[in-house]
Order: C-alpha cells, then sequence, then structure tokens
C-alpha cells in the first residue's frame, strides 16, 4: 500500500517527500554543500547506501532548494532522522523546523513512535526546542562533536 504524504507549507517555503530524481539530487547537491563543502566532512562519508532505504524530505522557496533531510525506519516502531541540511543563506528562518515536522509526521505514518538522532552539539538546542532529549555523551563523528537524542511521537 502506497501512503500519500502531505506537503506542509508555510509563507512561500514547501516541504514535501523527495520523491523525483531531480527532487533526490536536489536533497544530495544540499548535503554536499552544506557537510562537504561547508564543514569539511569527507565526500565518501556523506552519501551512504542508507539514502537507499530513507524517506527524503525536501524544501524549497518557491521551486529553490534550501533545505533537506531523512527518515531511515529501523524496525520494531524505530526511526532515525539524520542528514538535516539548509542552505546557509536560508537558516533562523525556521526552514529546519518544518522540515523536522515533516519528517516526524512520516515517521508515523510509518507507524514509527520513537526518533533517535544524531545532532551536531551546536545545534541541540534546536532539537531540544522541538522535544527531543539527550540521550549519553558527546561523542567525534567524522571529527565534529555530536550527541544522541531521542523523541517519543504519537
Amino acid at each position: 500500500m502506497t501512503v500519500e504524504y502531505n506537503v506542509l507549507m508555510e509563507n512561500n517555503t514547501k516541504v514535501m517527500r523527495a520523491i523525483t530524481e531531480k527532487d533526490q539530487q536536489d536533497c544530495f547537491s544540499i548535503r554536499i554543500e552544506v557537510f562537504v563543502e561547508e564543514q569539511g566532512v569527507p565526500s565518501e562519508e556523506e552519501l551512504d547506501e542508507l539514502d537507499e532505504t530513507s524517506f527524503h524530505a525536501i524544501a524549497r522557496i518557491n521551486t529553490y532548494p534550501v533545505g533537506t533531510g531523512r527518515l531511515i525506519p529501523e524496525g520494531n516502531n524505530n526511526g532515525r532522522i539524520g542528514r538535516m541540511a539548509v542552505r546557509k543563506d536560508y537558516r533562523r528562518f525556521g526552514i529546519g523546523g518544518l522540515i523536522l515536522t515533516y519528517l516526524e509526521e512520516i515517521a508515523l505514518n510509518e507507524g514509527i513512535t520513537r526518533i533517535t538522532l544524531d545532532a551536531q552539539e551546536y545545534v541541540k538546542q534546536f532539537y531540544s526546542d522541538h522535544g527531543y532529549h539527550v540521550q549519553g555523551d558527546v561523542f567525534l563523528e567524522v571529527g565534529i562533536p555530536h550527541v544522541t537524542m531521542v523523541k517519543i511521537i504519537n
């Protein structure tokens, strides 16, 4: 059974599931720009085999792609959100929150009620503001301090 996911809109920003090849390429381009070019993550670490089984969200202002994120179903009502990225000039306008809300909506529709994510430490407040709680200590991932965070949704 195929589930249709709603489009989330606020002002000129539209968040939707990245289904087409163009949508997915836009997601990957944003991730390369933010993580590889801006933060120095090795390009071979950024795109991975989990992209094939993930739900990808794309945020656009009018038709211009500005942000992305993915949800990985992990079984037993668990899911993992990751690869959240918003282009530099579009940060602090609520786009990341829209993407996160959209991915949580997909999670609920897929029967996922517990979401885990590994947040870069400098943005953990963003996730806390959206109901996520720190679990464990700070760790390094690709040389960047991260913290695991969890949220129960229903």
